[in-house]
């Protein structure tokens, strides 16, 4: 099992150590390392990791507010010089807690705890895969303000990037649902049928009215545009569709 890891701290000494552990263990892979949480944010809105270690005190954004704010956190390990963080790091479900100054063999051991959970979590998962295989999973929930909205994936008429939300405009609502997400996540979430047609939508092929130069036409009100390195492969899906010559 390989572990595709994310390191965050402010302190470059700190970062560069705790960089050199990870890169120690052998299951563990590092895709980036990030010396503030904003920087952190910017990578996964195209980036996917199992895990972070992450310090908590950090300017702008700490690592406690930062990983609330993630609608989907991956794994987390919290870093820091402060014992007192200790209790409100198990609140948010972190794997484990390291102190500031830490070394290799306590890494060890967190390091350990986070591949037992995940062997944990991919087990679940399989179970679950295999007892609905065969089956349309046709729904998939999202979180939006305080609540977790169940949609109807056919019911999606197209889904609009906004910074570092989407707005997922479904049949029949006035409004769409707007959910702390990422464009890449919710394109490998949707099913054939939806198709991305510029770097902020994501179109239902089957709700498309017309399709007008370089425009996609929902209805009366809602004209997209086409995105020039998204032209071939939508110019491909037409031409299974179109008739005539």
């Amino acid at each position: 099992m390989t572990i595709r890891c994310l390191a965050i701290d402010d302190e470059p000494l700190a970062l560069q150590q705790l960089v050199a552990y990870i890169k120690k263990v052998p299951f563990l892979e590092l895709q980036a390392q990030c010396q503030s949480a904003m920087e952190a944010r910017a990578f996964l809105e195209n980036d996917t990791v199992d895990a972070i270690f992450c310090d908590i005190n950090m300017p702008d954004l700490n690592g406690m507010d930062f990983v609330k704010s993630l609608a989907s956190p991956p794994l987390i390990i919290f870093t820091t010089a402060y014992s007192e963080y200790a209790v409100e790091g198990f609140r948010v479900n972190a794997v484990d807690y390291l102190l500031k100054p830490f070394g290799l063999q306590e890494f060890q051991r967190a390091a350990n705890r986070l591949r037992e959970r995940l062997e944990g979590q991919r087990e679940r998962f399989e179970g679950q895969k295999e007892a609905t295989e065969g089956q349309d999973v046709q729904d998939i929930f999202l979180k939006t303000d305080y609540r977790i909205v169940k949609v109807s994936i056919p019911d999606i008429r197209y889904v609009e990037a906004m910074s570092e939300y989407l707005k997922v405009w479904v049949e029949g609502m006035p409004k769409p649902i707007i959910t702390l997400l990422s464009m890449k996540k919710m394109e490998e979430r949707l099913p054939d049928g939806f198709m991305r047609i510029h770097r902020s939508y994501i179109i239902n092929l089957s709700k498309i009215q017309e399709v007008n130069k370089n425009r996609v036409i929902m209805d009366a009100q809602t004209f997209l545009p086409i995105g020039d390195m998204y032209k071939e492969a939508f110019q491909a899906y037409l031409e299974t569709k179109f008739l005539g010559k």
